[in-house]
């Protein structure tokens, strides 16, 4: 062979000169020899790497018994055909693998057919064929992981070969001046390269892949991409049958989604990466970045791979352009490659980019899609080790630095719980670990001795513990740390707006991660492309090339700077969202109060404020935006600009370079220069996302390492850092004299809210609060009774029990402990439940046991409960037992703590919710119940007189102090205040020994126990509706003026976009009808009108900008308006049907769409549109005999995008919907967490964190693939489209090459933007899914709007009077009545007790008034009908307090007087009405003031301090009518009787009061009694006339009592 291989593929020398130098080469030299190189090379590799797992396997099992490898020869029993097709993968791959045999052997067999004298082919194909026919045969024998390494082998080598004979005989076959080598062997040739070309390229294509599973011990069913072929993989083919179902039925289930791979399941990303991200795994503080790239570097090195050889393989279609438009100038100037290879290049080079691109972007998402599912359990796990202050608003007043707070409560939201982690002990004592498991023993360790500020000397001593471990005590000058306020400040934690943090972390920052997922672009894509493109057009234009590099580096600094723009905006905008979303969640949460008190206007307000905070820079973000998509458009305008100018012009002094321009030369420099341009514009795109994203990775990493940890998991954090300066350095973890383990109790122990306030700084509340023991140990096997006034730390001590407090060891004997062996259970005094069936909440995980569950049912009084509930303890307790009255929820709560096996039981005023008779209940059967004997119970309660006879030990607290501990003889001996307060509640509890059942109503009930409706699901394509909603936004006022000019605008626009090429090429064309004298070209003529032409595109594209960006921003007001207008209207039974997390979605991720992807998609759409319109006319007027393809390709892209919709929407619809119980899961975590974490229930809510996060992760997956499915087909058609059109110009028409050149361009643009078109209308349709569920909560049912026939005269109300004819009421429209029939007439100024059994229609009758259910019949206030006032004119003058007391964030100010309408002096007289500082010291320190803060949902004060600033608020609105609805449940007798004594006589005499009974006590001196059956009034009088009536309710109530000589004298108001 003569020259050197391409000397021959492009016809330096003929093939008979080949043929005959072939037989003078040496044989070795001959390429028909390089088959047989590889053949020898694999096998050699093969027998190496048999001869190694061999030996590896003899060495394992010198020293192991371990199941045996598979050996590389079958086995004994492998035997039977079945077995062995099995074991291969099935009859599909058995079969591919037997055909590769039968053409291994038929190539085996061509090999030695003689064809000519000289025998070396022959000698080396035989030899290759002979050795992949044993091959062949091999892997179809032996075990599937040797028949995998075998088949590797026999693909490797079959490819060679193949090439080696592609090389000689087919690529000649594109040039003019070659001949195939081998044409002499005629057919024989063809059919070798034919089964070769079968072996190499078909079967490993089509042969579909075995399944491997990832955990070989727990193997699950494969998706259809583990087990789809390479050709099924690359065109996304194992989508179809979802596609297919997707386009036949319009709603797609969940089951019929293709399931998740098992290498995306959260359970194995989490066992095999969180080691690498997990702060509590030890991992050392980082950015959250550099740990994901820890995680997926192999992902990231794939993906730069593929980006390489995407824009490498991008560049196929200039090259094409320009060799094609080369040949169409000048035919006969010697050209080698033929037309057609450029024009099957022009299809083949754009689908090898489409091909590399989409695996590129399959690898990108689905390592979104792992990340997304990492950071939710990371967050969430994190979540549950968190110490979660109460939440209150630091930029008030520096006044409320004195303000009190108590940590006499418990919240899910503000103080949970500590995790039991068995793991409690010291990490470097595995003696000490293995004998504390399962305890939680606290002593002074290392970093957690915390001196309290005082003058401290050193203090060194050497010791020995109980277990002889030595123990070293060292305490540092306190002077060593002095740290200035400033930095002080620095270091606080900001809590606030925690839960609107966590709620954003898991949506918003996890949305901008993913949309950040192509930062590699600014790395490898970017750089290289724009590389790539200045040596193409070096190539094409020389030097002048470099001048457009020049204006390129010029430029840049202006897109780096608003790069910093967008992120320094987007980071404040975060912030604001973070609060906004804060809001939100806590109107959500209080919604029912705030429809009560008529506040929704006000709340509306609140939330605008906050809403155009965050305005304010989203503003700012879409202007710097809009100034980056401005440059970048301009950047390559004038750097074509600048090139052009270079190539053709004279400079003021010299001659630049004067060259003509071609036709050949501009177009394809015009596709590079469009490629130029989209690569600045998706810098742009990636540059501002990346940004955002690496905001919102920051944020999520500074929740990480920043948020304060309960002490358990701080401590293990700060082992491996130095300790602190000013601290008490103790080795181990037992101090000197640590009694036995089983001791529960405290030791010389100081508790704080958290680490800030544990050096003498103010807690979140405003307020120094330390819980300081000196030494309590509680009785095992007795129930310890915990009293104390409202306030005095009751709780506190249970939470420091929990360890949810922050422990302050003040030296080494410092110490606390609760025995966790036996198990913990918790009842929060704030009961917290489940969305989820009594059973379930009462279960709790546990085994469940019919017989034990019965009797908890019994001894906690809900036998009556169920029986009331069509669907028993079947019945959904809804979202924060919204079904279930506050006694419900509260035996719910004890039953859920009785049933488990716990040997401690922590109960926190469980009997504070529930009326007399159900607490004697609970004490009798419960209490002194065989469900709790023998274990370990420590209550608090109020009531001293129930639980004295129950009580084994008692302790006594005031101001965070034990006053007395012991038996309950001798803390009445030692505290005279309590035995004082227990005298009062005997004679109490004796007249209050027999009262009504005070059970709330429910709402009515369903068969199937369902209360929360399953979330909507839209059914085919986008709804007019939401684009109407979306079209009207935008705009405003006067839509068509804005439209007609925004669409008109655009179409200017892109109108002299398409004018650009069309006129470069007319401007070529002159030089091509000059061709004699191109310098007769007015060169400065044309450029001129190009740069008119460019400056006139770029003022046109920046105006349509302008025009929309305004209507952005104006939709994005008026639609979050819109949505929580609707939302604060709704109706009561809609709020109870909702869960709250679905209408945080609907503000958080919807809204952020419609922030941002929604408008930016709809005016990328609208721009595309009118390019893809031009483009395709333009082509078709410049080649009309080309409109038949190209209507066809044009119905094939259409077609493919409607297909591709209609399975895609319900996709995305399930995707969305899936994403709320991850949401709900995690409220419903934070809500409960000192619940969970007392429970040890961490590890059972983390698996269902995982199901939820699968559960997501499934239509996520499909979600991303299916976009893959429609982008490879409609590149595909784009590809077949200019290579179509290039065959019509070249060989069907004989049009200029200017004329072609401006046609391949148009064909190209409309090729490029096809795809971006139909990809950005699906994107469109999909994210308008955000619309279709923000519009459905628009048009959600709502309560009667205000009208101006609606407000009441000035003067109204003038009194308290209230009269009520035919009422009649129901929770929904149609259903069952709860109320019948009821009239009835209510003086001014009197006080109305109102009684009834449960489910009488007490709290029915309430709503009624505030016209908060349906109603019917009439109401009359002060002589006016309700009906026709305004609801917010009604309800803000009458006031309604709750059973369940519900604040809002701020100050007691803000909550006792909102709106500012009254002054400090009223609201001190309400506060001291209410009897507020009845239960207060006289320590103004300790005082709670009009300036202590208040935070989310009142979370920082007891529950009792909650009802008292509930009743001073109602006695602030000064309403003619005030309706307590048991408002003094919670509340101890001494300060319910303060109450009872102000509502007496500290209201005016005009004001009617309404008193749903809690105890017959309260009601007996009222002026009237209304009592209660069924919905019906059956008895309503005065109790004195009530008391007459022989067989009457109320008499037979009282003759019954214990006391009802003194209810007599009530009546008769003679007490």
């Amino acid at each position: 062979m003569s020259g050197s291989p391409l000397q021959i593929v492009f016809g330096t020398g003929s093939t008979s000169e080949s043929s005959s130098n072939s037989n003078e080469n040496p044989f070795h030299k001959d390429t028909l020899i390089y088959p047989l190189y590889a053949a020898s090379l694999s096998a050699a590799f093969l027998l190496l790497h048999v001869v190694v797992s061999s030996a590896r396997i003899r060495r394992f099992f010198k020293s192991s018994d371990a199941p045996r490898e598979a050996s590389i020869l079958p086995s004994e029993s492998d035997n039977g055909l079945r077995a062995r097709i099995s074991g291969l993968g099935g009859p599909t791959v058995f079969g591919f693998m037997f055909t590769r045999v039968l053409t291994s052997l038929a190539l085996l067999v061509l090999a030695n057919v003689p064809f000519d004298k000289d025998r070396r082919e022959e000698f080396a194909l035989g030899l290759t064929s002979f050795y992949l026919t044993i091959l062949a045969i091999f892997s179809i024998s032996t075990s599937l992981r040797w028949s995998r390494v075998i088949t590797r082998h026999f693909n490797l080598v079959s490819l060679i070969t193949f090439l080696i004979y592609a090389y000689r005989d087919l690529v000649p076959l594109g040039t003019f001046t070659s001949k195939p080598l081998d044409e002499a062997q005629g057919w024989l040739i063809w059919t070798k390269v034919s089964i070769l070309a079968l072996m190499a390229i078909v079967l490993p294509l089509f042969i579909p892949r075995v399944y491997s599973p990832v955990n070989t011990m727990n193997p699950k069913g494969p998706s259809p991409e583990q087990t789809a072929s390479l050709i099924s993989f690359t065109l996304y083919l194992f989508l179809d049958p979802v596609i297919a179902k997707g386009y036949r039925t319009p709603q797609l289930p969940y089951e019929d989604i293709p399931p998740l791979p098992d290498s995306d399941e959260i359970e194995y990303l989490k066992a095999r990466h969180f080691r690498h991200i997990d702060p509590a795994l030890g991992v050392k503080k980082r950015n959250l970045f550099w740990s994901l790239m820890h995680i997926f570097w192999p992902e990231y090195s794939c993906m730069s791979l593929l980006l390489i050889l995407f824009v490498v393989a991008s560049f196929a279609t200039p090259l094409g352009v320009n060799k094609l438009l080369s040949y169409l100038e000048d035919p006969n100037a010697g050209a080698v490659v033929r037309p057609w290879v450029w024009i099957a290049w022009l299809f083949m080079g754009p689908e090898i980019s489409s091909i590399t691109w989409e695996y590129y972007v399959f690898i990108g998402t689905r390592t979104i899609v792992r990340t997304e599912a990492i950071l939710t359990q990371l967050v969430f796990e994190h979540a549950l080790r968190i110490r979660l202050k109460a939440e209150t608003d630091s930029s008030k007043d520096s006044t409320a630095a004195s303000d009190i707070a108590t940590l006499d409560s418990e919240s899910g939201l503000a103080t949970p719980s500590r995790s039991l982690r068995s793991e409690a002990s010291s990490e470097d004592d595995d003696e000490t670990s293995a004998s504390t498991e399962n305890a939680t023993l606290h002593s002074a360790g290392p970093s957690e001795v915390s001196a309290v500020p005082s003058n401290t000397e050193t203090l060194s001593a050497d010791s020995e513990t109980p277990d002889k471990r030595k123990v070293k005590v060292t305490t540092k000058e306190p002077s060593s740390e002095s740290t200035s306020p400033a930095e002080k400040k620095g270091k606080e934690k900001d809590t606030r707006n925690m839960i609107g943090k966590i709620n954003n972390l898991v949506t918003t920052d996890l949305q901008n991660i993913v949309d950040a997922k192509s930062w590699i672009h600014l790395v490898v894509f970017t750089p290289l492309e724009v590389a790539l493109c200045i040596v193409f057009l070096y190539v094409v234009l020389g030097w002048s090339a470099f001048v457009g590099l020049g204006v390129i580096i010029l430029c840049f600094p202006l897109p780096g700077f608003l790069g910093k723009m967008t992120r320094k905006f987007s980071k404040r905008k975060m912030v604001k969202t973070d609060g906004r979303v804060q809001v939100v969640s806590e109107v959500m949460s209080v919604l029912r109060m705030i429809k009560m008190f008529g506040w929704e206007k006000m709340m509306n307000e609140r939330i605008k404020d906050k809403r155009e905070e965050e305005m304010v820079f989203v503003r700012w973000m879409k202007l710097v935006d809009l100034s980056t998509f401005v440059v970048n458009y301009i950047i390559p305008f004038l750097t074509m600009l600048a090139t052009f100018t270079t190539y053709v012009s004279i400079s003021t002094f010299t001659l630049i370079m004067k060259q003509p321009l071609t036709s050949s030369k501009v177009f394809s420099s015009m596709v590079v220069f469009d490629k130029f341009s989209r690569q600045l514009q998706l810098l742009l795109y990636q540059l501002t996302k990346s940004i955002t994203g690496k905001v919102s990775l920051d944020r999520i990493t500074e929740f990480l390492y920043e948020t304060e940890l309960l002490d358990a998991h701080s401590e293990n954090e700060s082992k491996e850092s130095e300790p602190h300066p000013h601290s008490v350095s103790v080795s181990g973890v037992l101090p000197l004299d640590t009694p036995s383990r089983d001791k529960i109790g405290f030791r010389n122990a100081t508790f704080s809210w958290s680490k800030d306030s544990a050096d003498g700084t103010l807690t979140p509340s405003k307020r120094q609060f330390l819980l300081k023991i000196d030494e309590l140990f509680f009785q095992r096997g007795c129930i310890n009774l915990i009293l104390g006034p409202t306030g005095s730390g009751k709780t506190s001590l249970l939470l420091a029990l929990l360890s949810e407090l922050h422990f302050i060891p003040s030296g080494p004997d410092s110490w606390y402990n609760l025995p966790r062996t036996g198990g913990v259970a918790y009842a929060a005094q704030e009961s917290w439940v489940q969305n989820a069936t009594i059973k379930e909440n009462i279960v709790f995980g546990s085994d469940f046991d019919e017989e034990r569950y019965k009797k908890v049912i019994y001894q906690c009084a809900m036998e009556r409960d169920l029986a009331l509930f069509d669907a028993g303890d079947e019945t959904e307790v809804g979202e924060k037992g919204l079904t279930l009255s506050g006694g419900q929820k509260a035996r719910v709560t004890l039953a859920r703590a009785i049933y488990s096996k716990a040997e401690i039981i922590l109960l926190d005023d469980v009997l504070a919710a529930l009326d007399v008779h159900t607490s004697k209940w609970i004490v009798d059967k419960c209490f002194r119940g065989d469900l709790i004997k023998g274990r370990t119970v420590v209550l608090v309660s109020h009531n001293v007189v129930l639980t004295k006879p129950i009580a084994g030990f008692v302790v006594s607290l005031r101001g965070g102090r034990i006053v007395s501990q012991g038996s309950v003889s001798d803390a009445l001996f030692r505290d005279e205040a309590l035995a004082a307060e227990v005298k009062i509640e005997e004679q109490e509890l004796k007249l209050a020994e027999e009262q009504v059942d005070a059970e709330e109503d429910s709402p009515d009930k369903k068969l199937d126990g369902k209360l929360i409706v399953a979330e909507e699901v839209e059914l085919g394509r986008l709804g007019w509706s939401a684009v109407k909603l979306f079209l009207s936004s935008l705009g405003g006022s006067h839509p068509v003026l804005f439209f007609i000019a925004f669409l008109g605008i655009n179409l200017v626009s892109e109108v002299s976009q398409l004018v650009q090429p069309w006129y470069l090429g007319h401007w070529a064309d002159q030089y091509e009808l000059h061709r004699d004298d191109p310098a007769s070209v007015n060169v400065v003529y044309y450029i001129s009108i190009y740069a008119c032409i460019l400056a006139f595109s770029t003022f046109s594209f920046s105006l349509a900008a302008i025009v929309f960006l305004f209507g952005s921003i104006r939709a994005s007001k008026t639609i979050h308006k819109r949505l929580v207008e609707s939302i604060l209207g709704t109706t009561l039974r809609w709020l109870d049907t909702t869960p709250t997390s679905r209408v945080i979605a609907r503000c958080t991720k919807d809204m952020s769409d419609v922030d941002g992807s929604v408008p930016s998609q709809f005016s990328s759409l609208v721009s595309m549109t009118f390019m893809m319109i031009g483009s395709f006319l333009a082509v078709i007027i410049y080649s009309p005999a080309f409109i038949g393809p190209a209507l066809i390709i044009a119905f094939l892209g259409l077609f493919c995008g409607n297909v591709y919709v209609k399975a895609q929407l319900p996709v995305k619809r399930i995707q969305s919907n899936a994403k709320a119980p991850v949401l709900g899961h995690f409220g419903a975590a934070i809500a409960g967490l000192t619940s969970i974490r007392a429970y040890g229930a961490e590890e059972s809510f983390k698996t269902k964190s995982m199901v939820y996060i699968n559960y997501y992760s499934r239509p996520s997956r499909v979600f991303y693939n299916l976009n893959r499915w429609v982008d490879i087909r409609i590149d595909a058609l784009g590809s077949l489209f200019q290579a179509s059109l290039a065959t019509y110009l070249v060989y069907l028409s004989n049009e200029r090459a200017s004329t072609t050149g401006f046609s391949l361009n148009m064909a190209v643009a409309f090729s490029g933007v096809v795809l971006y078109w139909v990809r950005v209308a699906n994107m469109l349709e999909v994210s308008g899914n955000s619309l279709e569920r923000i519009n459905r909560y628009i048009e959600i049912e709502q309560e009667p709007k205000p009208t101006p026939e609606g407000n009441p005269p000035a003067y109204w109300p003038s009194s308290g009077e209230l009269r009520v004819e035919k009422l009649s009421a129901s929770y929904s429209p149609g259903g069952p009545k709860v109320l019948r029939n009821l009239s009835f007439a209510i003086k001014s100024g009197e006080r109305i007790g109102v009684v009834g059994r449960t489910g009488s229609g007490k709290s029915s009758l309430m709503l009624s008034l505030l016209r908060l259910i349906f109603t019917e019949g009439e109401i009359y206030y002060d002589g006016l009908p309700v009906a026709s006032l305004n609801l917010e004119a009604l309800r803000t003058n009458v006031t309604i307090i709750p059973q369940v007391p519900e604040l809002l964030s701020g100050t007691v100010r803000d909550n006792l007087d909102p709106f500012g309408q009254h002054d400090d002096a009223t609201l001190n007289d309400s506060l001291r009405s209410a009897g507020l500082y009845s239960i207060e010291s006289r320590d103004e320190e300790h005082r709670i003031t009009l300036d202590t803060a208040v935070a989310t949902s009142g979370n920082n004060l007891s529950v009792g301090q909650r009802q008292i600033l509930a009743l001073a608020r109602a006695m602030v609105r000064g309403s003619k009518l005030l309706i307590l609805d048991e408002a003094t449940s919670a509340i101890d007798y001494k300060t319910d009787s303060v109450i009872q004594s102000s509502l007496r006589n500290e209201l005016g005499k005009d004001v009617t009061l309404l008193i749903v009974a809690h105890r017959l006590q309260t009601i007996m001196d009222a002026d009237k009694i209304m009592v209660l059956d069924a919905g019906s009034i059956v008895e309503f009088d005065t109790p004195k006339e009530l008391l007459r009536v022989e067989q009457g309710k109320l008499r037979s109530l009282v003759d019954e009592s214990a006391d009802k000589e003194h209810l007599y004298a009530m009546a008769n108001g003679q007490v």
